[in-house]
């Protein structure tokens, strides 16, 4: 029998890891910070973008997680 040859892919050989983890950090003007958690990119560039809309927020951060 003829083995099939395995795609990798780009989480390498853990199992375990099925998409990567986007966390995004609202930092607001009076020091509190807010963050969520997404698993698709764009939505969390997304938040992140309307977040930046609004006057009480200072800054926003989309960081990788896992």
């Amino acid at each position: 029998m003829k083995e099939e040859s395995k795609k990798r892919t780009a989480f390498g050989n853990d199992k375990r890891r099925k998409h990567r983890h986007w966390q995004v950090i609202v930092y607001y003007r009076d020091g509190e910070k807010f963050a969520r958690v997404y698993t698709d990119r764009a939505k969390a560039a997304g938040f992140a973008a309307r977040q930046k809309r609004s006057p009480v927020v200072k800054s926003t951060r989309v960081v990788l997680v896992s």
